[in-house]
């Protein structure tokens, strides 16, 4: 038996003693002084899912067991809290240790757990290498687990530090949810909806920059005759490994020159511009220190094994030179495409070979490296010029929508009033009316003596009167050009508004931006409850009945908080109108000017507010409405 290992921490704010049982299967926590095991906290090991510890420079030391039965839907989390007076950290670490490993050996010999190469149970360090690499916060397959991120609360956490808009959705969502789901179901289920989110923040968090042309970065600048350099450790890194050189120099000089020094005086050396690929010229400052190694080959082997690797027929330029014998007429090549020394055009091939050894380091995404050396159909498909090729036959399938208008206007919309003009005209009455206005017996004669078609279609070139009245408008009178100029106008602007976005006060549609602000929580609210009701009605599952009910009742409340916002926003537009009026008051009782009175200059109030959450609102109903439905066919009471 393996001797037993304690720690002392409190449990909900008890002490007590925290122990791994001697035959190491279960964890147990025991209040101090008390006698009734009753009070004791049992957990057995093969129920353990996860552990989490505070870091090493946290003032207090914690550690979190999430332990989930087999008959259990989410996991159970246990926080304890350890207080001992000599070295809490100790007792915490090597009780979470010992956990670690058991955890490990119990999924090693998991048989539902795959292996690789259909392996068997591993040994005790195999299982202890394997738990510390599958740690869930040390792995990037962590990301790819919706159950882990739905779980992962630092990472939630660290989402909603980032997106205030994402936080204030879920401290609202938490506040108005309904009492019977608890606080572990509303995560999992508003996470759960927003995995992809999770996933990408921590891809994020978790990027690390790839290596660079160190050497450009580095800018060292002169103050009041004083070089300043500002060189990070690593920076000094990269610059050993791209460039092996700089790191014999560094060996065999240092420290017989200081390294402040060393760095200051690398950085204004020809070495340096010629690693950089610079041309050095004659007025460039000299320094024997570094000058004798202008002539040492910087090469690490690099282009001899590059050059030793299969390259495809299609891309070897040497092989199909050597195949046409040689370019023995026509004209001379480019001085940067002939063979030589690199101090022709040294920053051409300083760069060519720094680009060289940075894909080196990078594992390549599209070439397995299992594959025969040789050249198969996907690799031509992939070196193939794509430019000269035609464009790809798309496969997809066409989703074509007729009267897109009737997807956002409620079923039972009025018809306009141009439309119902319209339909009140008889074709056969206009097409007389139309007739008789261009009958050459009828129609009158111009100055010249011919028919004037202008007067028979009422255009009047010499009435500058706007605001005349006709019995029967024409098309192409002024009345007419003035409301086609409007039409015209209005859709050339309400199609500028759709390709370039429009301003704020359009966006707000006349609402404040803090009524807008609570205008759009209640709508990511509300859409959030739609969610988890639907999940719950569509689960068929019996047992969550109650449930279900508790959810009518919310979206009830969420339908009353609409109310309360468009109430709020007719009240807010009302104290708008009264401003106006007594604006439009004072300057006349100042001036003397009467402005005209136009309450539709002032937006927003509730017809807005239920403008914009309409399909929201029918989308409440039509859960109401199925819910309601649902309760008639089982027969029971609708009320």
């Amino acid at each position: 038996m393996a001797p037993s290992i304690k720690g002392l921490a409190a449990y909900k704010k008890k002490d007590g003693m925290l122990s791994i049982s001697k035959d190491q299967r279960s964890i147990v926590w025991l209040p101090l002084g008390a006698r009734d095991a009753d009070k004791s906290v049992s957990i057995a090991v093969v129920n353990i899912t996860n552990l989490q510890q505070t870091p090493e420079s946290a003032a207090k030391v914690m550690l979190k067991v999430f332990e989930k039965s087999p008959d259990a839907a989410e996991p159970v989390t246990h926080v304890f809290n350890f207080n001992s007076p000599s070295n809490p950290r100790g007792e915490a670490n090597a009780i979470k240790d010992v956990l670690t490993n058991l955890i490990s050996a119990i999924k090693a010999n998991d048989a539902s757990v795959p292996k690789p190469n259909g392996a068997g149970p591993a040994s005790a360090a195999m299982a202890i290498a394997s738990a510390v690499t599958s740690k869930p916060a040390s792995g990037a397959g962590r990301w790819y687990d919706d159950s882990q991120l739905k779980i992962d609360i630092e990472l939630q956490q660290s989402l909603m530090k980032k997106d205030p808009t994402l936080h204030r959705t879920y401290m609202e969502s938490r506040r108005t949810k309904p009492d019977t789901i608890s606080d572990s179901q509303f995560n999992s289920q508003f996470w759960s909806t927003r995995t992809n989110i999770l996933r990408a923040h921590a891809v994020e968090t978790n990027q690390k920059r790839g290596a660079y042309n160190v050497l450009s970065a580095v800018k060292p600048r002169t103050v009041d005759g004083e070089l300043k350099l500002n060189i990070s450790a690593e920076q000094v890194s990269l610059i050993f490994n791209q460039h092996p050189l700089v790191k014999r120099v560094y060996d065999e000089n240092v420290p017989k020159v200081n390294e402040s020094d060393f760095w200051s005086r690398f950085f204004l050396s020809r070495l340096f511009k010629k690693l950089k690929g610079e041309r050095i010229v004659e007025t460039d400052s000299t320094d024997p220190t570094f000058d004798r190694y202008l002539d040492t080959k910087s090469d690490d082997g690099l282009s001899q094994r590059l050059l030793s690797t299969h390259i495809p027929h299609v891309i070897d330029l040497e092989g199909n030179e050597e195949n046409e014998g040689g370019n023995k007429t026509g004209n001379r090549k480019d001085f940067t495409m002939r063979p030589g020394s690199a101090a022709k055009v040294p920053i051409i091939r300083t760069i060519n070979n720094l680009s060289e050894k940075l894909m080196a380091h990078v594992p390549p995404s599209d070439v397995d490296p299992a594959d025969p050396i040789g050249m198969d159909e996907d690799t031509f498909n992939s070196l193939a010029l794509k430019d000269l090729q035609g464009d790809p036959e798309e496969n997809r399938i066409m989703l074509n929508i007729k009267e897109q208008s009737r997807f956002f206007s409620s079923e039972k919309s009025e018809m306009s009033a141009e439309a119902a003009m319209y339909a009140k005209q008889v074709p056969s009455k206009v097409l007389f009316e139309l007739q008789a206005d261009v009958d050459p017996t009828i129609m009158e004669n111009d100055t010249s003596g011919h028919l004037d078609l202008r007067a028979a279609i009422g255009v009047l070139e010499d009435s500058d009167s706007e605001d005349e009245e006709e019995k029967m408008p024409h098309v192409g009178s002024k009345a007419s050009l003035a409301d086609a100029q409007k039409q015209v106008l209005e859709g050339v602007k309400a199609r500028r508004t759709e390709m370039k976005g429009s301003s704020t006060e359009s966006s707000l549609s006349g609402l404040s931006q803090k009524m807008f602000d609570r205008l759009t929580l209640t709508h990511a609210t509300t859409t959030e409850f739609l969610h988890h009701f639907w999940l719950v009605f569509l689960s068929g599952d019996p047992d969550r009945a109650g449930e279900l009910a508790r959810m009518v009742e919310t979206l009830d409340r969420a339908m009353d908080r609409i109310n309360a916002v468009a109430a709020d926003a007719e009240r807010e537009r009302e104290e708008a109108l009264l401003k106006e009026k007594q604006r439009i008051r004072a300057k006349y009782d100042q001036y003397g000017i009467k402005e005209p009175w136009n309450p539709n200059s002032i937006g927003g109030g509730g017809k807005v507010v239920r403008e914009m959450m309409e399909p929201t609102i029918r989308t409440l109903q039509k859960a109401t409405k199925e819910y309601k439905k649902a309760l008639a066919a089982e027969g029971l009471d609708v009320s």
